[in-house]
């Protein structure tokens, strides 16, 4: 199948969906962790844990704040409207399935699809950082305010902060608007594109894709 002619489903191809065996071990242990985990509330009111959808060598991560509801129920981050316009994003840019590693800071959904807490954050945090270790991504896509600010610690807001890489010990990170927002204020879409196309474009000079 050309690239053109890819669907959305192809780029739901994480295996967080699939039975925790069918992982490799590393990658089992920390489903098995998330799933686990009572350190805060989130795991009350979850469905599923949300662990990634993508590739398990990818160079790039895109990092959300919080799985939604159609996230909650079959396991996948952005898969819901924000995941569709993502991806059809992804699509039109010509990126592979298996060059993207897609996950959020918190692997369970905050009620009412709000903010996660400082707490809920907290709680998450050793997780992302194993998921981190394991992936060892090059560049990261950071989507969203939230997200922004608490990977990085910038107290900068996103729409100062998007569209300029930021560098700390060899990482790159683009900052860039949520598709939420997008699908709230559609001219901001251009906006998304274009730090989009900034990535790809380094990760070709990177020679990683």
């Amino acid at each position: 199948m050309t690239r053109s002619m890819q669907t959305h489903d192809e780029f739901l191809i994480g295996r967080a969906a699939e039975p925790v065996s069918e992982l490799p071990e590393a990658w089992s242990k920390l489903a098995l962790a998330c799933a686990n985990c009572h350190g805060c509330e989130l795991h009350k009111s979850r469905q599923r844990i949300v662990l990634f959808r993508g590739g398990l060598n990818a160079p790039l991560l895109i990092l959300g704040e919080g799985p939604g509801r159609e996230e909650d129920e079959r396991g996948l981050p952005f898969c819901g409207r924000s995941g569709r316009l993502l991806d059809a994003a992804l699509r039109a840019l010509e990126f592979k399935a298996e060059d993207i590693h897609i996950a959020n800071m918190v692997k369970c959904r905050p009620p009412g699809n709000r903010a996660p807490h400082a707490e809920e954050l907290a709680a998450c945090r050793p997780f992302l950082r194993e998921q981190f270790k394991l992936l060892r991504p090059k560049v990261v896509l950071v989507l969203g305010n939230t997200a922004f600010q608490n990977f990085t610690g910038s107290k900068l807001g996103i729409t100062r902060a998007r569209g300029k890489w930021l560098e700390d010990n060899g990482l790159l990170v683009m900052p860039s608007f949520h598709p939420a927002y997008i699908l709230r204020d559609p001219r901001k879409k251009p906006e998304l594109f274009h730090d989009l196309q900034m990535v790809k474009d380094k990760l070709i000079e990177l020679k990683l894709i």
